[in-house]
C-alpha cells in the first residue's frame, strides 16, 4: 500500500512519520471543515499544535497535499492578505470536499478498525 512520508524538522531528521496515502488529505479536509479557511503555514502550525506528539509537517508536503486536493475540487484556494499584511493563498473546503470528507472518514474507520483487530489479536 502506498505511503506518504511526512518530513520532520531537522531536529527529528532521523525519524519519519509514514502515513497511508490519503491520510494527510483526510487530516487537511477535516481541519478545514472545522477551522474554516486557512493558508498552508497556518494549517501546518495548527496541526502541530493539536497533535499529542510532535507532528511537524514539511511545507513542501503540505503544499503537495493542498495542490492535490484543489485539483480534485475538494478545496478552493483564493489569494488574500494575512494578519501580517502578506499575500497568501487561503484554502477552504468545497461542497465536494465535504462529501469526500464523509467518504474518507468512513474509509478511515474501516481501516483503523481492521488494524486495531489485527493488533489486538496479535497480543
Amino acid at each position: 500500500m502506498p505511503v506518504e512520508t511526512v518530513r520532520l524538522s531537522t531536529a527529528m531528521a532521523s525519524e519519519r512519520v509514514e502515513l497511508l496515502q490519503g491520510t494527510l488529505d483526510l487530516i487537511v479536509l477535516r481541519a478545514l471543515s472545522t477551522m474554516g479557511p486557512q493558508h498552508a503555514y497556518g494549517l501546518a502550525a495548527r496541526l502541530e499544535q493539536v497533535a499529542d506528539d510532535p507532528f511537524p509537517v514539511n511545507q513542501g508536503t503540505m503544499y503537495a497535499a493542498l495542490t492535490r486536493l484543489e485539483q480534485k475540487g475538494w478545496i478552493k484556494g483564493t489569494w488574500q492578505r494575512t494578519e501580517s499584511n502578506r499575500e497568501a493563498k487561503y484554502y477552504a473546503i468545497s461542497k465536494a470536499g465535504l462529501r469526500a470528507l464523509d467518504d474518507q472518514v468512513e474509509r478511515w474507520r474501516k481501516l483503523s478498525g481492521l488494524v486495531n483487530k489485527l493488533i489486538v489479536g496479535a497480543s
